[in-house]
Formats: C-alpha cells, structure tokens, sequence
C-alpha cells in the first residue's frame, strides 16, 4: 500500500542547495494508465510498477526486470515519457504511526515538464498523511487532484491549471 501526499514545488522557495543530497535519474512511462501499469528506469535499474486508482493511498507492486525486457517496454508506451531527477531530502519529522524518519521525495522534471517540480512524502498510515504539517517552502498540495499524478502528465501532458 502506498500512502503519499504531493504538493507543488516553486524552486526559488527550496530554502538550501538539492544537489547536496542524494538524488536519482528516473526515466518514465505508462504502457496503462488506469489502472497504470508502468515502466521505470532509476539509474540503471528497470522496475515494472502496477498502481491501482486512488489518491491519498492505493495498492502498489513492483518488480525487477532485466534492462533489455524494460527497454523493450518504452517502446509500448502510451503518451509522454517522463524524464526527471527525484532528490531524497530528509524532512526533519517522523511518521506518526511508525517514528520512522520521513523523507521528502523532490522530482525535478527535465523536456516538456521542465516547469514541473513537486515533492512526495510517503506516509504509514492514512492517520499520519493528514497531520503531515509540510515545510513552508511547500507550494500548493495537489494529492489525487485529476492532472498532478506522473500518470496524467503521460496522457495528458502539463496540467492546465498549473
């Protein structure tokens, strides 16, 4: 199960340097998009993602496959390939339900995207997502808003109320 929240990110806000943390190059697309079914090159690594609908939480599985099956399936891609760096960024606060130390996820979009720049925080619980009090760099929170996911900007393109 994966529980996230995502919010817009306006780069000039980011009150420190991305590039001191650890980051990595992800490659994207959806061969479906509802249910998405999807491809994803991190680095060197090829990782086939199913993800059911939802918003706030959904089911999530993924698996390995090796690089010559995943290049195989950029070319079954429906829409947009996605290109953009993710930077994982401490975010000083633990997981309510866990303690576990949360991480924010911050995905620099490169090509057609390159506007685009949010921050995902994954959660443990449903409960621990909605007290999540998002640094004030944070933009705007578009959690399950239609045009925000990685999946609607593979079909669609850059949101219209972006």
């Amino acid at each position: 199960m994966e529980i996230e929240r995502k919010f817009l990110i306006d780069q000039d806000r980011i009150p420190f340097d991305i590039s001191a943390f650890p980051y990595k190059e992800i490659k994207q697309g959806y061969i479906l998009h509802s249910p998405a079914l999807r491809i994803r090159k991190e680095n060197e690594d090829y990782i086939l993602t199913y993800k059911d609908k939802g918003g706030l939480s959904r089911e999530e599985i993924n698996m390995a496959i090796p690089s010559d099956a995943g290049e195989k399936l950029f070319t079954k891609c429906d829409g947009h390939i996605i290109d953009k760096t993710r930077y994982l960024i401490p975010a000083d606060t633990k997981d309510l339900t866990s303690g576990r130390d949360l991480v924010i996820e911050l995905d620099v979009f490169h090509g057609e995207f390159s506007s685009l720049c949010y921050a995902e925080v994954e959660f443990d619980s449903e409960e621990s997502a909605h007290s999540y009090n998002p640094p004030e760099w944070f933009g705007r929170d578009v959690t399950g808003i239609r045009g925000f996911s990685n999946s609607d900007l593979s079909k669609y393109g850059m949101p219209s109320d972006y």
